[in-house]
């Protein structure tokens, strides 16, 4: 856990990479699972009015646009998405960087696509800057379980802490009967599998 709670109110949230193309190649979670755990954190982050910043690495290649829902959720965001061309690390870019900053928060909540490129280099470099930092390891996944699991104890080394959706979801509502808990509680039901 994080030396200090995240909470609605001193945390932002950065999804990085949900393309459909980028999506479609990982392997180390399912499609299904990754893309419904990336859209309910932006759900959960949209109803505690955390802030949220979304990017994107070349859209018009094989990386594909954003998930189309990421815009029904969040349509300010998805507009004023920062739209990389080929930089890998997104905080390289001014653009990404200067949304970050204008957050003014140092809890920052990632996650991308995939894992083992789009999540550990702006992980890496947050910490670096000084950010606390928990990585939603279930709201991404890279092309195969080895390239999953280095990515993920690289940047629990350097400092991140390693969660999952609901783990995360729980964290930030600390309890469900809260009005906080009660406005995000539905997520974790919709997460569920479907039998």
């Amino acid at each position: 856990m994080s030396a200090h709670p995240f909470t609605a109110d001193n945390t932002a949230m950065l999804l990085i990479d949900h393309q459909v193309g980028t999506m479609g190649w990982v392997t180390s979670i399912s499609f299904d699972e990754m893309k419904a755990n990336a859209l309910g954190l932006a759900k959960a982050a949209k109803a505690l009015n955390i802030p949220l910043v979304l990017t994107s690495s070349m859209e018009e290649y094989a990386q594909g646009p954003l998930l189309s829902e990421l815009k029904d959720i969040a349509p300010e965001e998805f507009a004023a998405r920062v739209q990389r061309q080929g930089v890998v690390n997104a905080f390289d870019d001014e653009h990404f960087a200067a949304a970050v900053k204008a957050t003014g928060r140092t809890n920052l909540i990632i996650a991308g696509v995939t894992n083992d490129v789009c999540t550990v280099y702006p992980t890496l470099t947050a910490l670096a800057a000084g950010n606390q930092v928990q990585v939603v390891a279930d709201a991404g996944g890279s092309p195969s379980k080895i390239a999953d699991d280095i990515s993920i104890r690289r940047m629990d080394k350097a400092g991140a802490t390693i969660t999952t959706t609901n783990q995360l979801l729980a964290e930030l509502a600390q309890n469900w009967t809260t009005e906080n808990g009660s406005k995000i509680i539905n997520i974790p039901m919709e997460l569920l599998p479907q039998s």
